[in-house]
């Protein structure tokens, strides 16, 4: 079960720095408190649009 929980965290986090990638905003590993609350809130916008738009591909 562990094994299963860290290749999920994983998988968030690469999701993560690919979205903050395209939203051009600078994730390094680890602590990222110094974001501002707009950069933080554009990687967490692509990452629910990539999600929306990964369901309705998955819906066709």
């Amino acid at each position: 079960m562990m094994a299963k929980n860290q290749a999920a965290k994983n998988a968030l986090n690469r999701f993560k720095m690919e979205a903050a990638n395209e939203v051009g905003v600078n994730l390094k590993d680890g602590y990222n408190g110094d974001l501002t609350s707009k950069q933080a809130g554009s990687i967490g916008g692509q990452m629910v649009k990539k999600m929306i738009e990964s369901y309705e591909n998955s819906m066709k």
